[in-house]
This record gives structure tokens, C-alpha cells and sequence, in this order.
């Protein structure tokens, strides 16, 4: 690193990327803003350098020998290799720079008197991690799924049972439905829609009821999808529209796996889309052979559609907080709660790269053809789609907390 580098980093302060420390603080406390960084984006540590950017330079011999081996050998699990490098100035003060990337093993502990402790970053802070911030680092290193959670208070009971017969014999290939209660829950165990306890009755995944529940929202309050829509460009405080729906994933179909089938109670999917409807659509000005006019849509359908199942199945279930869908004069914002998962960035995503953090939820919205057998949809669907249609790239915007879809409406002839 050029010391003109380092003085612009050191110029601009400390940050969620970016800490500050001098060289004689206890290993464990170094390893907690370590830990820290890695469980975020990863950063750089500067050694030798005060809170307020003043440089006072590192004191400590073999420095480096320090850092690698005590620090990063004893303290800091798993293992974590970072680059190290010291930048010398003109009066003979060195600064070391510690350079982290985002950890791929999360989540980072500090080992230290037998306790393992999680920190995070908080902007220029690190912090121990609350026990949501734990869940989501864990599942963000593959440790952990969400989706196959028990739901505290659930039973066999709130999974709405035709649409687990038809699944069952219809789509998984079952003879017949199982006939007690008993061998119910076992089989859906196996499935991984419900869970056992040790002091009671197996209750339900948060997997199982989001796919197959009667009324999922009673159990679980982060299912379901907020719908609004507004006449203007911003969320005024009169809307044209604005409801919670509740209600499983999965449709209720009828008929032998194959050709021939079709729905008979609709699922969430078909239930938003009925919603939206009046408000993404206009009448025609021609008509069809039986005198109808056929309505015109402001959006690509197909788009709409695949960003409307990419929430809906890639959702972040560590978060309390439903899918939200804003309809506006000039666009719809499909919003996802959570970040992208295991390391997956935008670009990544319009590459076609797959990685789903719900595998279960995602494999059986696939058996019913509501998913992409590829798992392509933004790079062959949303992206492309929106371009023909609007005239306008679609647009993604990501957060610790979010990913939003921007699609924007084709322009009023």
C-alpha cells in the first residue's frame, strides 16, 4: 500500500470497513474487532493509529509475529488468513495495515477463557452479536437453514392436508396418503415440513407451514406479502390499496400429476396476483374476436412473476418482517427481507449464479412449476424483459436488511 493510500483511508475516519487501533491493546481485544470486520464485509485494520487519525506508529517488536501467530492462531476461529503489511513515513513511524475479506465461514468467534464469543459490526463499532445477528451469520456460512426451524405452538393441525395428499401422491410419487396421525407426521418429518420435540408432538417447519399452511400468519408473522399501491411516485398517505395476504405457497390442484391438472383454491402466488391486477393494468383500445378488450399491463408480466417467487422463496425467515410489494406511477418495488445469502452479490445474481438459502421451499415450489428448473430468472427473465418492455434496466438495490427489485412501468402512449 502507498503511504498516500493509507493517509486518504486514515484522512477519511473510521467506518463499518475501517478501524483504528494502537499496537498495545490485549490480543483478545483485537481479535474481537477482527472477528468483527470478518463477519460483516471484511475491512482493514490500521495499527499505530489513534481514534482521532493522528499516527503514532507501533511500538511492539516482531509486531507481525504477534498478530499472525497469537492473535490470529489462539484467539480467532476458524482460521482466517489475512494480508499483512507495514507503510513506513518520512519521520520513521510505520503503520501496520491488517486486510480482511468477508469471511466465507461464518460466523467468526473470539476464543478466550473457554468462552466463545460472536462479535458484529455496527458502524465504526463492533458489538456482540444479538441472538438474530447469530442466526443470520449462521446461516449465511451454510451452518444453519432457516426454513427447517420449528414453529413454536404449530401442530399437524395447521397444514392444510389436501394440498399435502395431492403433493404427495400427485408430485412426490407416494401410493396413497398415510391414514393416522402418527405416520402423517412421520412422513412429512422425512420431508422436512415438520420437526420433532422431545417433549411433546412434532410441530411444524417454518418450511411446512410457508409452503402448505392454512393460514400461516397465525403461527408465523413474517409470512404472507404487504401489497400497496399509490397513484403518485412515493408512498402518499392515501393509498389505492393496502393488505396483508396470508395463505400457503403451494395451490390446491386438481387431477393426476401430468396434463389436465389445474387449480382449484389458490395459493399466495395466485392470490397477490389477483390483487395486483386492477392496479398494473389498463383496458385496451381494441377488441378481441368476442368484442372484448383485452387489458394492456404496465409491467412484464414474466418479470413481475420472477421477482415476485425470488422473494418469496429466497426470503431471509431470520427476519420478522413480511415480503413487501409497492405498486407506484412509474415503477414496482418488490422488497425481500434479508441480504443476499452465502456470499452471493448483485453481480453474481445477474450472472446466473444460484445458490438458495431455502432449498426445501424452493425444491417443491420447482416440482409445481412455479420456479425455474434453472434457476436463472433474473438474467433470462427480469433483466431482459424489463429492457424490451419499459425501454429501462430494472434495478437492485441491497442492504444488510433487504433486497429491492425496481421494475419500471412501460411509459403511457
Amino acid at each position: 500500500m502507498l503511504k498516500s493510500e493509507l493517509l486518504e483511508i486514515i484522512a477519511n475516519g473510521e467506518n463499518s470497513g475501517v478501524e483504528f487501533k494502537r499496537d498495545d491493546l490485549r490480543p483478545e481485544q483485537l481479535a474481537k474487532e477482527i472477528v468483527a470486520l470478518a463477519n460483516f464485509q471484511g475491512g482493514k485494520l490500521l495499527l499505530g493509529v489513534e481514534d482521532d487519525g493522528s499516527i503514532s506508529g507501533i511500538q511492539r517488536e516482531d509486531l507481525e509475529t504477534w498478530v499472525m501467530d497469537t492473535v490470529f492462531g489462539r484467539y480467532i476461529h476458524p482460521l482466517i488468513l489475512p494480508f499483512y503489511e507495514e507503510v513506513e513515513f518520512d519521520d520513521g513511524k510505520r503503520v501496520a495495515v491488517v486486510s480482511l475479506t468477508q469471511g466465507t465461514a461464518k460466523p467468526y468467534v473470539v476464543r478466550n477463557n473457554n468462552r466463545e464469543e460472536i462479535f458484529v459490526r455496527v458502524g465504526s463499532t463492533s458489538r456482540l452479536a444479538t441472538r438474530e445477528q447469530q442466526a443470520r451469520l449462521f446461516e449465511s456460512g451454510g451452518m444453519l437453514h432457516a426454513e427447517v426451524l420449528p414453529v413454536s405452538g404449530s401442530s399437524l393441525d395447521d397444514l392444510d392436508q389436501a394440498r399435502l395428499a395431492d403433493y404427495l401422491v400427485n408430485i412426490a410419487g407416494d401410493q396413497a396418503t398415510p391414514q393416522a396421525r402418527e405416520d402423517w407426521e412421520q412422513r412429512l418429518m422425512g420431508l422436512g415440513l415438520m420437526v420433532a420435540r422431545a417433549d411433546g408432538s412434532p410441530v411444524c417447519t417454518i418450511a411446512g407451514l410457508v409452503l402448505f399452511g392454512r393460514s400461516p400468519r397465525r403461527s408465523l408473522r413474517q409470512t404472507g406479502v404487504r401489497w400497496m399501491s399509490f397513484e403518485g411516485d412515493t408512498k402518499d398517505y392515501q393509498s389505492q390499496d393496502d393488505t396483508l395476504l396470508d395463505g400457503p405457497l403451494v395451490a390446491l390442484w386438481e387431477g393426476r400429476h401430468g396434463a389436465g391438472r389445474q387449480i382449484v383454491e389458490d395459493g399466495l402466488v395466485e392470490r397477490l396476483a389477483d390483487r395486483m391486477r386492477p392496479f398494473i393494468s389498463e383496458e385496451g383500445a381494441e377488441t378481441n374476436a368476442a368484442l372484448r378488450r383485452e387489458p394492456t399491463y404496465r409491467y412484464p408480466l414474466d418479470a413481475v412473476r420472477e421477482a415476485l417467487l425470488n422473494a418469496f422463496v429466497h426470503r431471509d425467515w431470520t427476519r420478522s418482517i413480511e415480503v413487501e410489494v409497492v405498486n407506484y406511477s412509474d415503477r414496482l418495488e418488490v422488497i425481500s427481507p434479508g441480504a443476499l445469502q452465502n456470499s452471493m452479490t448483485i453481480e453474481k445474481m445477474l450472472a446466473g449464479q444460484r445458490s438458495p438459502r431455502n432449498p426445501i421451499i424452493v425444491e417443491i415450489m420447482r416440482d409445481y412449476g412455479y420456479v425455474d428448473m434453472r434457476g436463472m430468472g433474473v438474467r433470462r427473465k427480469i433483466v431482459p424483459l424489463t429492457r424490451d418492455y419499459a425501454g429501462k434496466d430494472a434495478d437492485f438495490e441491497l442492504t444488510d436488511d433487504y433486497l429491492r427489485v425496481v421494475i419500471p412501468a412501460r411509459p403511457r402512449v
